[in-house]
């Protein structure tokens, strides 16, 4: 992804957040018919009209939000909207995180497209239009439902949209308050060097520093992102992302080379707790919620997993947040945010149903219940007045206050190059290559593709 393209989202984005409420968008497209030539001929018309709109339709619909309070919403979403649409039924598939990806792959492959499903925009969207496998929604975005709705670029390829988001959100530190001033730590970290400081007075004090979950390689990927971004700054991963004649930069380069050491030491200083390797984003949380680390790398979700993945279902009563601190010497902001969000991408041969339906979905309203149940940070102009939990506001506000937003890493490449990238960090934390040899890996992955 380009600078300019990430902070093009990043405006829009807080656009969305700022602006006043539009109106709420329509849940039901009229139906069109011609006007009739004569009295006698309006009942045949409305007639036929209403039974091509009681005609069955079934939307199969994927999403990867497994844990309350979004499973029980999204439900509650699609029973609603059943219920006012009696000819609508909604097949609902839910999966782990990784499981969605592995069967999207499998099912993709063979030609069989979800009529919605769970996006991240950008690279892996951009994979599925050019194989014909997503349905152009530009139209239907026109007017009332795409101006009411913030970060649309986030879900574009060339101008034309194939799917909208309904979260947008930002990847930083979570800690345990109670833990930090056990350990005798008064102020959060802003720079590198005081938050490895703070990770040895936790380790000392018989605390884990930071839970990560290695076991699924992407939680513990955007520690190295953040450092790169720390280190190199927007243009580092920019200048290596690019194609063609716009390549001005490597993933050999000094930034990515240099944040693989620095990971290292995190990880060589027994940072982390006991069996990360093989932890799941599940267990990431559980650790954090249970009050056996003082810190975890986590998104907008982060509170709301943790709290799922708790013994006691309550999770950490006392938690605050704070952004990546910056690393001295380097070119990227403490007020830099790594991040991105959640959206629904719209397959090939879905019907007008499910489009509506996910019209629905991204409503006003159901925006509202986003943001006032903490499931995420809604798009929609004027959601955001309802977010109710404090730490969505500070996800909000960090968001507010970037200076500048870079999408994921592994999203905004190529799927292949998300999981080139997250293996290959995986091997830092398992002490298994050199940051140069993964840097290598990486590099290689990318010109193969």
């Amino acid at each position: 992804m380009t600078k300019k393209l990430s902070l093009l989202i990043s405006v829009v984005f807080i656009a969305a957040l700022l602006l006043a409420a539009c109106g709420t968008p329509a849940t039901e497209a009229p139906v069109a018919t011609e006007a009739p030539a004569a009295a006698t001929e309006a009942p045949v018309a409305t007639a036929a009209a209403t039974e091509a709109a009681a005609e069955p339709v079934t939307i199969t619909w994927w999403h990867i939000t497994t844990k309350d309070p979004g499973l029980t919403e999204f439900q509650k979403m699609a029973d609603d909207y059943m219920a006012m649409h009696p000819n609508v039924k909604i097949e609902i598939t839910v999966l782990e995180n990784e499981a969605f990806k592995t069967k999207l792959t499998t099912v993709m492959q063979s030609g069989e497209v979800p009529d919605i499903f769970q996006s991240w925009g950008q690279g892996g969207m951009i994979e599925q239009v050019n194989a014909g496998l997503l349905k152009d929604i530009s139209a239907d975005l026109k007017g009332e439902w795409g101006d009411s709705l913030g970060a649309l670029d986030a879900f574009a390829v060339d101008g034309k949209n194939y799917g909208v988001p309904w979260d947008m959100g930002a990847v930083t530190f979570w800690y345990n308050k109670d833990l930090f001033e056990k350990a005798g730590i008064t102020a959060v970290p802003t720079t590198w060097t005081e938050f490895l400081a703070d990770c040895e007075t936790l380790k000392k004090a018989g605390i884990t520093p930071i839970s990560v979950g290695e076991g699924d390689k992407w939680p513990g990927m955007h520690i190295w992102a953040y450092l790169v971004s720390r280190i190199g700054g927007a243009d580092a991963f920019a200048a290596a992302a690019a194609t063609g004649d716009a390549r001005t930069g490597s993933f050999n380069d000094e930034a990515f080379v240099k944040a693989g050491y620095e990971l290292k030491k995190l990880v060589d200083a027994g940072y982390f707790q006991e069996g990360f390797l093989g932890a799941t984003h599940d267990d990431m949380n559980a650790a954090f919620g249970n009050g056996k680390a003082a810190m975890e790398l986590g998104g907008q979700w982060s509170p709301s997993v943790e709290k799922a993945n708790s013994a006691d279902g309550v999770g950490v009563k006392n938690m605050g947040m704070f952004n990546f601190p910056a690393v001295e010497g380097g070119k990227g902001l403490v007020t830099d945010i790594v991040g991105g969000g959640n959206g629904f991408a719209i397959g090939k041969d879905a019907e007008p149903e499910a489009i509506d339906f996910v019209k629905y979905l991204t409503n006003l309203d159901n925006q509202k219940i986003v943001a006032s149940t903490g499931m995420g940070i809604p798009v929609a102009k004027g959601a955001s007045e309802s977010i109710a939990d404090p730490n969505m506001v500070m996800v909000a506000d960090a968001v507010a206050n970037s200076t500048y937003y870079q999408l994921y890493f592994d999203q905004v490449l190529p799927s292949a190059m998300g999981s080139i990238i997250n293996d290959a960090v995986q091997k830092i934390f398992a002490g298994t290559a050199t940051p140069e040899e993964v840097c290598a890996e990486i590099e290689a992955g990318f010109l193969a593709q």
